[in-house]
């Protein structure tokens, strides 16, 4: 087809994946979850992020971005900000320490570990952060961030006060830009908040143009998501005048939902992506033969094979997926039986590393690892009839025949023999 059909139909395609997964792939769930989450857990994570910022004396300047943010509850917002504020305020130096802070810390990485299983869930990630990544990780970035956000913003004001920037705004073409881009600052950090989160949080290599991809929906969602709910609590004032001193917890819940939903959606978005051929597939469960499983065994094998011998480099599962042009989703099972048969490793990396020298696995092992009943089968075996018993027990033979003296390697070199037999035979 012509480019711009082209693009318009994969723009419609990817539009209506997004909203196929948002409305029926476990999102809305998950965004409540989130909120369940975060109503336990934000308490002791403003605590730990707030308390190092009073140590610099910066948590004031946090009163800005954090009315930003609740902007939308009215002058509710402005109630929740004064609380928090006043919070941290009242926190003291004897009260995070001993078992508190320990206490604090738990909580602050058990919600981060929740939030990076949802991103997990919807970049197809089996395997999380282990406990020492989850400390380091996720605490350097609490403890950091927000002094990062604060030096930022503590720029920014410099900038503009600065006197020569101030001559300079009195040009008039000079002052309109400079207008338009202090109209866009808090939009900017909005959208690279969210790039960083669809980057950092997901335990996969994110490429950073789909970052900033699902950054800029997911940021722009949120704009356009904020003023439309602050046009509801300003219409709906009457009605939650009914709920009286609840009316603020329940506009609160509402909006931290949304926060998340879309925060998700715009990680849908990076994902998609990154990896459009999941665009048909969404979220609907892989059905394969015995036959492609065994292919799939079979290639995974040779590939991690052969990148241990020519640059002892472990290849990732999206590196073989591209390879063998085939969703990760579909060589998960596949992969977790080489796995359970001790075959193969996944690294905290997700690398890819034989257990052993390829030239000790054989390949009737690869295919057995497959077909073949393993410990972690809720129902290893059945009663088979004795026909079938012995029409299985042929062809365990032929295989047996056919590779039993096979290892991975030879798998491998299996294409270039070949070529060079013909080429040996085209010389006679």
């Amino acid at each position: 087809m012509p480019d711009l059909p082209r693009f318009a139909i994969r723009l419609v395609r990817f539009v209506y994946a997004v909203l196929r997964d948002a409305i029926a792939g476990n999102l809305p769930m998950r965004a409540m979850g989130l909120v369940y989450v975060t109503i336990l857990s934000i308490v002791p994570v403003i605590a730990i992020s707030f308390s190092v910022l009073k140590g610099f004396g910066f948590h004031k300047r946090m009163e800005p971005l954090l009315y930003t943010f609740l902007e939308p509850l009215g002058e509710r917002g402005v109630e929740l900000t004064d609380q928090v504020i006043g919070f941290v305020d009242n926190v003291q130096g004897d009260v995070l320490a001993g078992v508190g802070l320990l206490l604090l810390f738990f909580t602050t990485i058990s919600m981060a570990q929740k939030v990076e299983e949802s991103f997990n869930f919807i970049w197809r990630v089996e395997q999380s952060r282990n406990l020492a990544q989850r400390i380091s990780e996720f605490l350097s970035v609490i403890l950091v961030g927000p002094v990062i956000m604060v030096t930022a913003l503590g720029l920014m004001g410099m900038v503009s006060s600065n006197t020569l920037v101030q001559e300079m705004a009195g040009f008039q073409p000079i002052g309109a830009t400079l207008l338009l881009v202090g109209k866009l600052a808090p939009y900017a950090m909005v959208i690279l908040g969210f790039s960083f989160a669809y980057w950092f949080l997901p335990n996969t290599r994110v490429k950073l143009t789909a970052a900033l991809v699902g950054g800029l929906v997911g940021g722009l969602l949120w704009s356009f998501g904020s003023a439309l709910f602050t046009t509801f609590i300003a219409n709906s004032a009457r009605t939650l005048s009914i709920y009286a001193t609840f009316a603020i917890v329940i506009i609160a819940l509402i909006w931290l939902y949304f926060c998340w939903l879309i925060l998700m959606v715009g990680a849908q978005v990076a994902f998609y992506f990154q990896h459009p051929e999941h665009l048909r597939l969404g979220y609907r469960r892989v059905y394969l033969g015995s036959r492609q499983r065994e292919q799939i065994a079979l290639s995974i094998m040779g590939i991690i094979a052969r990148s241990f011998r020519s640059s002892n480099k472990h290849p990732r599962l999206e590196e073989i997926s591209r390879e063998i042009d085939l969703s990760v989703v579909a060589m998960v099972p596949t992969l977790e039986r080489l796995q359970n048969a001790d075959l193969i490793t996944r690294t905290e990396k997700n690398e890819l590393i034989p257990n052993r020298d390829p030239r000790e696995i054989k390949l009737v092992d690869v295919i057995a690892a497959v077909r073949e009943p393993q410990a972690a089968d809720v129902f290893p075996e059945g009663r088979w009839p004795t026909s079938v018993q012995r029409m299985t027990q042929q062809m365990n033979d032929a295989l047996l025949q056919a590779f039993g003296d096979k290892n991975v390697y030879d798998l491998v070199d299996e294409p270039v023999a070949t070529a060079a037999t013909r080429l040996a035979a085209a010389a006679d």
